[in-house]
């Protein structure tokens, strides 16, 4: 039986492309981007929209994420209500990802270990999403 996964879906306004991109400079793995251009509607669509980005997945190892230009009538909304979390599975790798994820961004809790012994920090990327990232090293 297969189990069930949970993928984060990330919307842009238009810049799908360079943030996914980023993301796959930080993180690595393999992106796949499918544009406007691309999609069965793309003929009804006006010329700036066929290099908006319908679907992105960035895939590495078990992390999943993905995203889209597409965006509801209301457009896009910011806010603080989703964090996206790194598990890494060393210090260095948690090390690596922040300092690149943070590029830009703001750091708003540096990573050092808390109150369980697990390295953990938090930043805000230049996209604006939040990002977690943590490192146990008791639970490898």
């Amino acid at each position: 039986m297969q189990q069930t996964k949970l993928h984060v879906y990330l919307s842009f306004n238009g810049n799908c492309r360079e943030a996914m991109s980023f993301y796959r400079d930080c993180i690595g793995g393999k992106l796949t981007l499918q544009p406007m251009k691309e999609s069965p509607d793309a003929e009804r669509l006006p010329p700036a929209m066929q290099e908006t980005i319908l679907h992105a997945a960035l895939v590495k190892d078990g992390l999943v994420l993905m995203g889209t230009d597409m965006l509801e009538e209301e457009g896009l909304k910011k806010g603080n209500t989703v964090s996206l979390l790194l598990d890494c599975s060393t210090e260095e790798e948690a090390r690596d990802y922040y300092r690149k994820l943070v590029e830009g961004g703001t750091a708003r809790h540096p990573l050092r270990p808390g109150f369980s012994g697990a390295l953990f920090g938090g930043l805000t990327d230049k996209y604006g999403n939040q990002w977690l990232l943590h490192y146990n090293k008791d639970q490898q």
